[in-house]
């Protein structure tokens, strides 16, 4: 017997304001486009047109976690480190592509039941690495069913 799965899929894209370095949550407006798609299983795919910031899953619980996370990758990447020539715009500005480069600007999330598949404390964010205000595009593909 061959059981026919009808695949729909929905492409949305969404600005995340940042006021300069730190973590932005996303997880409600992703959620509210993934409710608003209508679909109960299949994958959320994110991505971050930039590269300058990225995207993570993160404890959304204690803040801390996400303040330690900034102190560790301030002592591996500083800003205005001599051995960076990429200083176009400004001491923050290669250190913010190697943050990008260790960390992703990609997410996929299962769905299941209409609802991200998410840990009980874990939080998308968009981790904003430079300390002027940007205007991050998101771009988030649902599939499935």
């Amino acid at each position: 017997m061959e059981i026919a799965v009808m695949l729909r899929q929905a492409l949305q894209e969404f600005v995340v304001p940042t006021r300069g370095r730190g973590f932005y949550e996303i997880t409600g407006e992703v959620a509210l486009l993934l409710k608003n798609s209508e679909l109960h299983t299949g994958l959320a795919t994110l991505h971050l047109r930039h590269t300058s910031a990225s995207l993570l899953i993160q404890e959304n619980a204690d803040p801390e976690v996400r303040r330690d996370l900034e102190r560790f990758f301030a002592q591996l990447c500083p800003d205005g480190a001599p051995l960076f020539e990429h200083t176009a715009e400004g001491a923050d500005d290669m250190p913010a592509h190697v943050r990008t480069a260790l960390t992703s600007v990609n997410l996929a999330i299962p769905i299941a039941h209409g609802a991200l598949v998410l840990g009980r404390w874990q939080g998308i964010y968009v981790w904003e690495h430079r300390h002027a205000p940007h205007r991050r595009q998101v771009v988030l593909h649902l599939l499935g069913e």
